[in-house]
C-alpha cells in the first residue's frame, strides 16, 4: 500500500527482502492526511511522510471521511516480507480541531491498548501510543499547520481495525497493555526477520518487571518452559520474559538494568547452543555443536566411547538421550555451562544466575546453582 524509499530499495538490493512500515508510520501518514483535508477539504492521497532517518515513503489512502471539525483517513500497514502480526491491518487516525493553545492531544480508538502498569515509556492510562510515533504526527501535524494556515492544536484518536484480538498474539496483556495493539515504531521502517519488535517487548518486560518490585525474572524459549519455571519457582506472568531466541537481548538488556536474580529456562538443545557462546538460538542462525556437546559429556564422566557416540549423534536430544541411559548428567553440565556464559555476557553485573534445562514435555533434564 505504500511507494518505496530509497532506503527501503538499497536494502531490497542487498537481501531480496521487502522491507515495510511500522504502526507508528502508518499512523503518521493516516493523521497527516486527515489534518490536512480538515485545513483544505482535500485528503491527499498518497500522502508522504517523512521519517526520522529521512525517508520519504508515500502511503495511498484504504479509507476517508470528512464531516464537520472531524476527518478520518487509514492506512493498511504493510510489513513487507517481515512475519509481522500486523501486517494488513487497517491503521486509522481520526483527527478533530481543538481550540488554539490546546496542543495536541492523542486518544486510544478501538483495538489500541491503554497503558495499565508502570514500567513502560508512557504514563498509566495514558493510549499505547509510542513516544516517537507521537513526535512523529506532533511534526507532521505542526507542518501541515504552518503550510495551509492551521493553528496546529489537534485531538489525533488512532484506532487499528481488529487490534484487540490482534494484540492476543502480541506481548501487550502480559505488559499491561489492556484493549489493543500498540502504536510502534523509532525508525518507522520495519527491516524483515530483524524481530525489533520482539527484543523491544523482551525490554520493556524486564522493565514492568522491574516498576513491579519483582526482583526474580525469567528468560523462557516458550511456553512449555513458562510452564516449568512457574512450577519451579511460582513466579507471576510480570516476571517472566518470552525470549524465544533472544538470549542475548535478555542478558544485554539485564546487564545495564540488573535484576536480583535471572533464570533462563528452554529445550536443552537450545540452551547448549548458549553454553557454546550462541546469543541467537534460532535455527538458522546457530546449530547445536555436536562436537562441543561432546566435550562437555567428557567433562561430565563420560568414557571414551560414549563421547565419541555424543559427536555422532543425529541430533541434541539423541546426545542427551545416550548420557542418560549411562548415567552422565550432560543436561547438568550444559546448564552450567550455559550460566557461565550467561554471567560473562553480564560483565559483573549484580545478577545472580540460573539455568534449567527441560526436554520437550517440560521435564528438566538439567540444572545449575544459581550462582
Amino acid at each position: 500500500m505504500s511507494k518505496s524509499a530509497s532506503g527501503r530499495d538499497a536494502q531490497l538490493k542487498h537481501t531480496g527482502l521487502r522491507s515495510g512500515w511500522t504502526t507508528g508510520a502508518c499512523a503518521t501518514a493516516a493523521t497527516t492526511a486527515a489534518y490536512t483535508a480538515l485545513l483544505t477539504g482535500d485528503f491527499p492521497d498518497p500522502v508522504t511522510v517523512t521519517l526520522p532517518r529521512g525517508q520519504t515513503p508515500a502511503f495511498a489512502l484504504a479509507a476517508e471521511k470528512l464531516t464537520g471539525d472531524h476527518a478520518m483517513a487509514a492506512v493498511v500497514k504493510d510489513a513487507g516480507d517481515d512475519p509481522d502480526v500486523t501486517h494488513g491491518a487497517l491503521v486509522r487516525a481520526t483527527v478533530r480541531l481543538l481550540p488554539r493553545g490546546a496542543g495536541v492531544v492523542f486518544r486510544a480508538g478501538d483495538g489500541v491498548g491503554t497503558v495499565t502498569r508502570p514500567g513502560l515509556p508512557l504514563d498509566v492510562g495514558e493510549p499505547a501510543i509510542n513516544p516517537v510515533p507521537r513526535q512523529l504526527m506532533r511534526s507532521h501535524v505542526a507542518e501541515a499547520a504552518a503550510r495551509h494556515g492551521g493553528t496546529g492544536d489537534a485531538e489525533i484518536t488512532i484506532s487499528v481495525d481488529n487490534g484487540a484480538e490482534i494484540a492476543r498474539s502480541t506481548w501487550n496483556p502480559r505488559l499491561g497493555i489492556l484493549g489493543g495493539l500498540s502504536i510502534l515504531g523509532t525508525t518507522g521502517i520495519v527491516v524483515p526477520y530483524s524481530c525489533s519488535a520482539w527484543i523491544d517487548s523482551i525490554r520493556r518486560g524486564v522493565d514492568v518487571a522491574l516498576a513491579g518490585g519483582h526482583t526474580h525474572v525469567a528468560g523462557c524459549t516458550g511456553s512449555t518452559s513458562e510452564r516449568t519455571v512457574v512450577g519451579a519457582y511460582g513466579l507471576p506472568e510480570e516476571a517472566l520474559l518470552d525470549m524465544g531466541d533472544f538470549a542475548g537481548a535478555v542478558l544485554k538488556y539485564v546487564r545495564r538494568h540488573p535484576v536480583d536474580r535471572l533464570t533462563i529456562c528452554g529445550g536443552f538443545a537450545k540452551l547448549s547452543k548458549l553454553a557454546a557462546g550462541h546469543l541467537d538460538l534460532h535455527s538458522a542462525r546457530s546449530q547445536v555443536d555436536k562436537a562441543f556437546l561432546a566435550g562437555l559429556a567428557a567433562r561430565a564422566g563420560a568414557g571414551p566411547d560414549l563421547v565419541a557416540e555424543v559427536a555422532e549423534a543425529n541430533t541434541g536430544l539423541a546426545a542427551l538421550q545416550l548420557c542418560q541411559a549411562r548415567g552422565v548428567a550432560l543436561g547438568d553440565q550444559v546448564a552450567v555451562t550455559a550460566r557461565d556464559e550467561a554471567l560473562a555476557v553480564l560483565r559483573g553485573a549484580p545478577v545472580v544466575v540460573d539455568v534449567l534445562c527441560i526436554d520437550r514435555a517440560g521435564t528438566v533434564v538439567g540444572r545449575s546453582e544459581p550462582r
